[in-house]
């Protein structure tokens, strides 16, 4: 527990630092010439960072399977997840997106690196929101850029898969795009429950075979949905 202890805080420090002098000049970089490439680059270097200092290991399973245009959906069990898969797509920089929830952007300098990426945020409960919000991230699609999602739209405290949100479905669906089940596992050793500290262990990502939207219509979100949960389900360990 000390030495974990020790990595943990040596992590946070090292990693604020880097944030606080590396931050302000990169978001300028990128304001000014509306080019995000060294914005993640910098995040990439970042997440090795702190993964290094913590002894966090990402295993990449299925990169056959990563492709431009697509939504990747992925489960969610711990801080942990987010950017062990930001880390495995990497190759997709800087045309990588993520669809979130509209409540992180109170966090002020996310959200400034959060637009300045192109991710785009949806609200709850919201339509006259999320319509045009999906209808824009679509187009994006259609553009050749991809988008990360995370479904249960909140952290599993059990690790088994909480009930799936639909409005990253609808955007592969609008979009004719293929969507891409991620199953991440791992996580929930690295940060266990009701402990600040990170332990070490390796966090697997899993890529499976791309499902299909070619020729879905709206209507058949929940069958879409069903057939992503399940694929993501069958190669996660039995909690």
């Amino acid at each position: 527990m000390i030495v974990a202890a020790a990595r943990t805080l040596t992590a946070l420090v090292c990693v604020s630092l880097y944030i606080l002098i590396v931050g302000p000049p990169i978001l300028l970089w990128t304001a000014a010439s509306n080019n995000p490439r060294a914005m993640y680059g910098a995040g990439g270097l970042g997440i090795r960072l702190g993964f290094s200092l913590v002894g966090i290991k990402v295993r990449v399973v299925g990169r056959e399977h990563m492709q431009p245009a697509a939504v990747y959906a992925c489960n969610h069990a711990s801080n942990i997840e987010p950017p062990a898969v930001f880390h495995a797509l990497a190759p997709l920089f800087p045309r990588l997106r993520v669809l979130y929830k509209a409540e992180l952007r109170k966090l002020p300098i996310l959200v400034w690196a959060f637009d300045s990426a192109g991710f785009v945020p949806l609200e709850r409960g919201n339509p006259d929101q999320s319509r045009p919000a999906i209808d824009g991230a679509a187009q994006a699609l259609r553009d050749g850029n991809s988008f990360v999602i995370f479904p249960e739209g909140t952290r599993s405290r059990t690790g088994e898969l909480l009930p799936f949100k639909k409005g990253g479905f609808l955007l592969a669906i609008k979009a004719q795009a293929p969507i891409v089940p991620v199953a991440v596992s791992g996580g929930r050793n690295a940060m266990r429950r009701g402990s600040p500290l990170i332990w070490p262990t390796t966090v697997t990502v899993d890529l499976g075979a791309p499902v299909p939207t070619t020729g879905f219509v709206i209507e058949q979100k929940d069958q879409l949905v069903s057939q992503v949960r399940a694929s993501i389900a069958a190669r996660l360990p039995r909690v």
